[in-house]
């Protein structure tokens, strides 16, 4: 065998060991949810294939020509009784791309389709795409909402770009229509829109982030709703804000949609992203809020602080202490399952029900908002508690 087809070997041994790798919940507890002890997706998810020339006349070493970085960020869906994940790829070259991974399990045994999504190529402009929500819409169809970024045309500096809300929508992950760029008349950008899978006053219902630039979200206060009447030509007049952001808490610098909202009995089950700033930089945890059935904008629980924050190995990685959803998917035995990036590096998945979900948002009291308040939280629960083991 020549040095190519032994590295090749010995490469694909490796591949299928992580592929088929089993994983087993993790020393965590916390009654909410079960963290997994393995990442879901990573770069050495990405398959030969796409990395190597296996042409040893053209590759005699074996060398890797398009480098993978980075797995993560991405949207969920069950279809046709597989969990299929469109993740976000990052090359080596920093631009990102989606790819469908799939698998008979919903925290293991992932493995890409030979070929990474073609999007039509409708926005000359287009630099990168990423973070895709998927939407199985009672229209019929399955619509993906993704970020659409640019060159800002009007600044000079490199890194300035101008960030809209893309669509795309198909029946089988497979073959892609798209549509036009979601155009919002009160925000210059927008980021983290997804879908609502009901129409509402027979519209499109979406959740935005409303920005005033591409990284600070300026005026905008929150995550925002808007309707629109036809999705082949998508135009929200107004948004309504939602989810608030608040000074010295988890949202205070920014917050936006996570996972498409599910529906309850008790109401939209939102898992979001929260951001505030530290000295370290950045910090991006996940959390919950319900909103009414009957006015999907009006928020009708919020629980004090985050679901899921960055622990242990997930505070490294590209984008350190940061954690990401864009994805979750709820069986139809109430088993819920979120998909969560850490550190713009990986994917983990984390399991519960709908119902334990919604008991949280019920039942966690909302942030007090001043540190006095807070302690007399934590002193009530001890009193009752107290109370409790005296029985």
């Amino acid at each position: 065998m020549s040095m190519s087809e032994i590295a090749f070997a010995r490469e694909r041994a490796r591949y299928e060991a992580l592929v088929t790798r089993k994983n087993k919940p993790a020393d965590f507890y916390n009654g909410i949810y079960t963290r997994w002890e393995n990442p879901v997706l990573t770069r050495d998810h990405a398959p030969l294939i796409w990395r190597y020339d296996l042409n040893p006349e053209t590759n005699p070493y074996f060398m890797e020509r398009l480098g993978v970085n980075a797995v993560f960020n991405a949207g969920a869906i069950k279809l046709n009784g597989r969990y299929c994940l469109v993740a976000r790829v990052e090359g080596g070259d920093r631009k990102s791309f989606f790819a469908v991974a799939e698998s008979e399990s919903p925290v293991d045994g992932f493995r890409f389709r030979d070929y990474p999504i073609q999007l039509p190529d409708t926005c000359p402009e287009e630099v990168n795409v990423y973070d895709m929500r998927l939407t199985q819409h009672e229209d019929g169809w399955i619509y993906g909402v993704f970020c659409s970024e640019s060159k800002d045309p009007e600044n000079p500096d490199l890194s300035a770009a101008v960030a809209e809300a893309g669509i795309v929508r198909t029946k089988d992950l497979t073959t892609w229509e798209r549509l036009p760029n979601l155009v919002t008349k009160e925000s210059p950008q927008q980021r983290n829109v997804c879908l609502l899978p009901e129409f509402v006053d027979g519209k499109y219902a979406f959740f935005t982030r409303p920005m005033d630039g591409f990284i600070d979200t300026g005026s905008g206060g929150g995550i925002g709703f808007g309707l629109c009447e036809d999705i082949t030509r998508p135009v929200i007049e107004h948004e309504r804000i939602t989810s608030r952001r608040k000074y010295h808490t988890i949202t205070e610098a920014k917050n936006g949609a996570g996972a498409v909202p599910i529906r309850t009995e008790q109401g939209w089950l939102h898992i979001a992203h929260g951001v505030r700033n530290t000295a370290a930089g950045l910090r991006y945890v996940v959390y919950v809020f319900l909103t009414a059935l009957d006015d999907p904008a009006r928020v009708i629980a919020e629980p004090s602080g985050f679901l899921i924050a960055p622990r242990e190995g997930e505070r490294t990685g590209d984008v350190s202490n940061v954690v990401f959803t864009n994805g979750a998917i709820a069986d139809a035995d109430g088993a819920l399952y979120i998909y969560y990036a850490s550190s713009d590096t990986r994917l983990h998945v984390a399991s519960t029900t709908v119902e334990r979900m919604v008991d949280y948002a019920l039942n966690t009291p909302p942030d007090p908002m001043q540190s006095a308040d807070c302690v007399k939280q934590w002193c009530e629960l001890i009193d009752r508690n107290l109370a409790c083991l005296a029985k």
